[in-house]
């Protein structure tokens, strides 16, 4: 069945539709929503029982940044300063030194292994350096797991500014393979200009849209989204427009605007969460109708080996030397190598090599599919085991389970925490008066066995308990976790 604009509409509903019920079968068995999403597009697709014809990289390309341009700055506005302030060294070092290693190792290997050039390996390496926490939060929140420390913010953190990176070296080596007389080194000056106009960029126009939006005034509320959405595909294009890497100013506009007072802001934030969503179910069934399984048969050898050398090789060392004079202990380090999961961006810079017209283009496309699937798959799966077997895993904290949608307003420095108590916590047995809380924290609310309790100083709390703790003030939240002897 071909595409057309007469069915188009009825076909994207009914795959969105399949998609969204999929995922919520997804959690139980620990599989990423996303995947599941990829899933479906293959199975709608030429191979498989829909029968869809899309054979076409240039739409894909075009819809793939799209959809990244959504999930960046989404990502951005929910990542909290104060949070990746501590780590933003070694974060940096993660999505840079990181990326350039994994590509890399995983460069010289595809060459050995694949008996293709250098060039060409580095490629492959750079299209499957960059990672895709968006699925590994998902595995942690469906399995009720926290990270201790401050493994959450620099996963964070890599995972929204390794991107630019992997794009840079994705676009520099498709033109260095295209071009075998050209100099690496001659690329070191544009991708440090790159970097530093898409700093430059993000930071003025993350505050440009904070002094826009606060001072335009629309008369209509649902014009506000619209707002942003304008300034943010200006923000990308004008970015890469003057030579400079729209991903990262991107990210950092988001980063900007998502920590400021603007108005309407809980509503907004909400609004490009679901549109984050939105536009990754678009890319992975995209991508999934893209492919072509059968066509990927013949890679699966090479591909499990390369996925092995991406997961127990690249990745670690990749890890370990960047975070080398990071303070963080080897437990750490090894659960966040183990969470170098690559997802859709892989898959979409695969494409790039496939317009070039790269000569080994279409194998290196089915690789990459293959090893992301595969990354997500085997290290998807058992993240849960793995924090526990590390010890880096605590019950998670800001899982919502109260059904109430409380609105604190931007300029009130309030917060609101929920708590699972889990089996043999220390406070089990203890009374609320006995936690010593802070003065400006109250226990609002307790829900236990499937009720609603009040709380009273002398409330004894008990396992498997769901506290709403109110805080006068987020100075204070460090000392409410080390009442209840969690990290934060």
């Amino acid at each position: 069945m071909a595409l057309s604009s007469h069915n188009i509409l009825l076909l994207g509903s009914i795959l969105l539709f399949v998609s969204i019920i999929t995922s919520k079968t997804s959690f139980k068995f620990g599989i990423p929503a996303l995947i599941l999403f990829l899933i479906v597009g293959m199975v709608a697709g030429s191979d498989g029982l829909g029968g869809i014809y899309f054979n076409d990289p240039k739409i894909a390309e075009f819809l793939g940044v799209v959809a990244l341009t959504f999930i960046l700055f989404s990502g951005g506005l929910d990542t909290k300063w104060e949070s990746v302030k501590p780590v933003l060294k070694s974060g940096i070092s993660l999505s840079t030194i990181g990326v350039l290693v994994t590509a890399t190792i995983v460069g010289v290997c595809s060459s050995y292994l694949l008996n293709i050039s250098v060039m060409e390996g580095l490629l492959l390496g750079a299209i499957v350096s960059s990672t895709d926490a968006a699925a590994v939060f998902s595995i942690l929140r469906s399995r009720n797991i926290g990270l201790k420390g401050v493994i959450r913010p620099l996963l964070e953190l890599e995972s929204g500014s390794n991107d630019p990176m992997a794009y840079f070296l994705t676009v520099s080596f498709t033109f260095l393979v295209q071009n075998p007389d050209a100099s690496i080194v001659s690329l070191i000056p544009k991708f440090l200009i790159g970097m530093i106009l898409g700093t430059v960029c993000g930071y003025t126009f993350g505050k440009l849209m904070i002094f826009i939006t606060n001072k335009i005034k629309l008369d209509i509320e649902g014009l506000y989204p619209v707002l942003i959405l304008s300034l943010v595909f200006f923000t990308f294009s004008f970015t890469n427009f003057i030579g400079g890497n729209g991903f990262l100013a991107i990210y950092i506009a988001a980063i900007i605007l998502g920590n400021a007072n603007f108005i309407h802001k809980k509503s907004l934030m909400k609004f490009y969460d679901g549109q984050a969503w939105l536009m990754q179910i678009i890319m992975f069934l995209t991508l999934g109708l893209l492919v072509f399984p059968s066509q990927i048969v013949p890679f699966i050898g090479p591909g499990v080996l390369l996925a092995g050398v991406l997961i127990f090789l690249a990745r670690p060392i990749a890890v370990f030397i960047a975070l080398a004079n990071s303070d963080l202990r080897w437990r750490k380090k090894l659960f966040i190598s183990w969470v170098g999961l690559r997802g859709a961006v892989p898959i979409v810079f695969a494409i790039y090599p496939l317009i070039a017209g790269v000569q080994n283009a279409p194998m290196i496309f089915n690789l990459v599919f293959f090893i992301s699937v595969s990354s997500v798959l085997v290290q998807g799966t058992t993240l849960a085991l793995v924090a526990d077997w590390l010890k880096v895993s605590v019950p998670e904290k800001i899982k919502r389970k109260f059904p109430l949608d409380i609105e604190i307003k931007d300029d009130i420095k309030a917060e609101l925490l929920e708590f699972d108590i889990p089996a043999h916590s220390p406070v089990a047995g203890k009374a609320v008066v006995e936690l010593n809380l802070p003065r400006t924290a109250l226990i609002v609310l307790i829900h236990r066995e499937g009720k609603y309790m009040t709380v009273r100083g002398d409330t004894v709390i008990q396992e498997h308990d769901h506290l709403l703790i109110m805080a006068d003030n987020k100075e204070v939240v460090k000392d409410i976790h080390a009442c209840f002897e969690v990290e934060g």
